[in-house]
């Protein structure tokens, strides 16, 4: 399907993805694989292709990047239309409960015998075997069955969800994205496809590798909101300041945590022992109140672009407007929405934003097309319903 592919950038320029719609951490994986250059060619529900949106809706960021086509798959001439984009694509990637898609007819063993090449990626919460495989989940549940969940949050307060981060877009998005380009990579020598099982609560646990490790060591104590980290540690919190607004220390290394010192006046004797956990709560204390005198302003303007490991705290609306995310165009404005730029940043291959968001079913005729399918089979297509 090079015809679709001939304007990509990026270092995945010339790969070419099916990806059968769901939400979360799958669309985030397909963002992050489209922004670097490679062709995803999204499959969304026929029946979510509506005419009675308003014209100036936002589009969801997480959507850019791609081609949609809206296939109905409960017929067999549209699960027929996926298998013969599988033949030409690289990989195919999918976020339903375990055996979803082989009661559709697209389990991996139907693709794989039509593309022994092809690398097919399944995200889910609790990965394709085990007790819970089969249960509903959220984010919430995922990260909780890890230790992830009950590690974050305030001493003698409950464990405090980190939005949906860790679990559907670090732990799962993420780590089906890198699979899936691993299984590539590994594809291109050998000739032949592989399952990329991507579980959330795999990702969450290994994005807790090295708190385990601080545990083994001792390091960790089993109490939420009294280790280094979690908002035990005085030089390692978050502020409130005089106008309500906060700021961030993260002063973890002796040299930084004496510019913490030196610039927020914590000049007596009582600061010497910086990790004396039995003085942390009184040194925190006093800290509350320093920073309670300041505004956030007036403490940027003491402490930001210093060794103190210091950042205010920003709002959605006030990180893109921060000079440092302008310096670097850390981000973009597309279709009217303001959203994070591609990253990570690759030097002679750079990824971007390749296209405005799709919406379900806007490319169905280019991409069958592209796929060999004549003028009257996609008419006959969708005069059986099976394609919009």
């Amino acid at each position: 399907m090079s015809d679709l592919s001939a304007t990509r950038q990026g270092p995945l320029a010339g790969v070419t993805l099916i990806e059968l719609a769901g939400i979360g951490p799958g669309p985030f994986a397909g963002m992050v694989l489209a922004d670097m250059g490679a062709t995803v060619i999204r499959v969304d529900r026929a029946q979510n292709v509506r005419d009675d949106l308003p014209a100036d809706r936002p589009l969801d960021p997480m959507a850019r990047g791609r081609h949609s086509i809206a296939l109905d798959l409960k017929r067999p001439e549209a699960v027929e239309v996926v298998l013969r984009l599988v033949e030409r694509a690289d990989g195919l990637f999918e976020g339903f409960r375990p055996g979803v898609t082989e009661r559709l007819g697209l389990g991996p063993d139907v693709c794989l015998a039509r593309n022994p090449r092809l690398v097919y990626g399944r995200m889910t919460g609790w990965g394709q075997d085990g007790p819970y495989a089969s249960a509903a989940g959220h984010d919430i549940n995922y990260i909780a069955l890890t230790g992830a969940l009950g590690s974050i949050g305030r001493h003698g307060e409950v464990p405090t969800p980190p939005l949906n981060l860790v679990g559907d877009f670090g732990g799962g998005g993420m780590f089906l994205a890198f699979g899936m380009v691993c299984a590539l990579f590994e594809a291109r020598g050998s000739g032949r496809g592989q399952v990329v099982d991507a579980a959330m609560v795999d990702g969450a646990s290994t994005l807790m590798t090295s708190i385990h490790f601080l545990t083994a060591l001792g390091l960790w104590k089993p109490v939420r909101g009294t280790n280094m980290l979690d908002s035990g540690a005085p030089y390692y919190d978050v502020y409130e300041c005089a106008d309500g607004r906060h700021v961030s220390v993260g002063s973890i290394e002796p040299q930084f945590y004496a510019e913490l010192r030196r610039l927020a006046g914590l000049g007596a004797a009582v600061w010497d022992a910086q990790n004396d956990r039995s003085a942390w709560p009184d040194r925190k204390a006093e800290l509350v109140e320093i920073f309670r005198r300041k505004t956030r302003d007036e403490w940027c303007a003491l402490m930001e672009y210093t060794d103190v490991c210091f950042a205010p705290v920003l709002s959605i609306a006030e990180a893109p407007e921060h000079p440092h995310a302008k310096a670097r165009n850390a981000f973009t404005e597309v279709a009217g929405v303001v959203q994070p730029s591609p990253a990570p940043r690759l030097s002679r291959t750079p990824g971007a934003v390749q296209s405005p968001p799709a919406v379900p079913g806007q490319h169905t005729d280019e991409v069958l097309a592209a796929a060999g399918y004549s003028s009257g089979e996609i008419a006959a297509l969708r005069h059986h319903g099976a394609v919009r």
